[in-house]
């Protein structure tokens, strides 16, 4: 059976929090609270599931997580166009060794192509 792209998110942060990173999960879009407002996160639409930094130099590092198969929406592209037009350590991790090679390498749009 296929881990989720929740369940994988949940190893790569345990994964990355003992490798000396901090990291954090980020949450996009809207939500209607139970008196019926509407409540937004704030993050523009496309940001990656996780961010975080490296301790060793404190460089950030932004973690879009995919399943196997998953593939990323087009506001998920237009945001890795912008980070990497900023080169920012990114990428598309779809297992704990992926992020960890993103972050470790410091890899710059890895598995968008």
């Amino acid at each position: 059976m296929m881990a989720s792209e929740h369940e994988i998110q949940k190893l790569i942060q345990v994964a990355l929090s003992r490798h000396k990173c901090s990291v954090f999960r980020t949450n996009v879009g809207k939500v209607q609270t139970i008196d019926k407002r509407w409540f937004d996160t704030g993050l523009p639409q496309g940001f990656p599931d996780l961010m975080g930094y490296r301790w060793v130099d404190n460089q950030i590092f932004m973690i879009e997580v995919k399943s196997k198969t998953g593939k990323p929406r087009k506001d998920q592209l237009r945001f890795h166009e912008f980070l990497q037009s900023h080169n920012v350590i990114h990428g598309i991790a779809r297992s704990v060794q992926d992020a960890l090679m993103i972050v470790d390498g410091g890899l710059v749009g890895y598995g968008y192509d």
